[in-house]
């Protein structure tokens, strides 16, 4: 993935400036008229719900709309943001503060914004194989010796592809040894989840 990554990069980064421009002017505006019209992608679909935009208000929307039409006619292309783990807040805050940049510290920030979008969407298009296990080992602090015969369940955080609150898996449920570890530790079983026990 790593390597895939990097390949992508090597090949924006070696690009000539109007690769990099055509490129940068192929993205979407952010809450703009693709997303209101429905012609988004589904991954920037989500993205964008996820980071609060298909919910403004209409003092919002103007404000981005306004900030959007700024951003472009200083620039040239769309203003760009990897905005799976932004909010509102971020999102303006950083288009307010990249609206006055020089137009080659932007072009240098845009490009790294979509090295920030690919990373983030190859890692949700590719799950790696499952190598090593998880282990635990639980401290009775206050007697100052391992808990023994404590019940751990273990869950990971599953998010949600629709834009709503994200929920949590199961990965096991172990008990901790005399040492408080649990044996064999959290393997990976079946359809991703862990398994093992003590």
């Amino acid at each position: 993935l790593a390597a895939l990554a990097s390949a992508l990069r090597e090949a924006v980064d070696g690009a000539t400036d109007a690769e990099r421009l055509a490129l940068l002017r192929s993205h979407p505006d952010l809450a703009g008229k693709a997303a209101l019209a429905g012609e988004l992608t589904s991954e920037s679909t989500a993205e964008q719900c996820h980071a609060g935009l298909s919910s403004l208000s209409a003092d919002e929307l103007a404000r981005f709309t306004k900030l959007n039409e700024a951003y472009t006619a200083r620039f040239g292309f769309p203003f760009i943001l990897a905005v799976r783990n932004a909010n509102k807040a971020t999102i303006f805050a950083a288009f307010e503060r990249r609206v006055t940049n020089s137009a080659a510290a932007e072009l240098a920030e845009a490009v790294a914004q979509v090295h920030k979008i690919a990373w983030m969407r190859l890692n949700e298009l590719v799950r790696p194989n499952p190598t090593g296990f998880l282990t635990c080992h639980v401290l009775d602090t206050a007697r100052g010796c391992p808990a023994a015969g404590m019940r751990i369940e273990l869950k990971r955080r599953v998010e949600s592809s629709n834009g709503g609150g994200d929920s949590w898996a199961e990965v096991g449920s172990f008990l901790t040894n005399e040492d408080g570890r649990i044996v064999g530790g959290a393997g990976p079983q079946e359809g991703g989840g862990g398994g093992g026990g003590g």
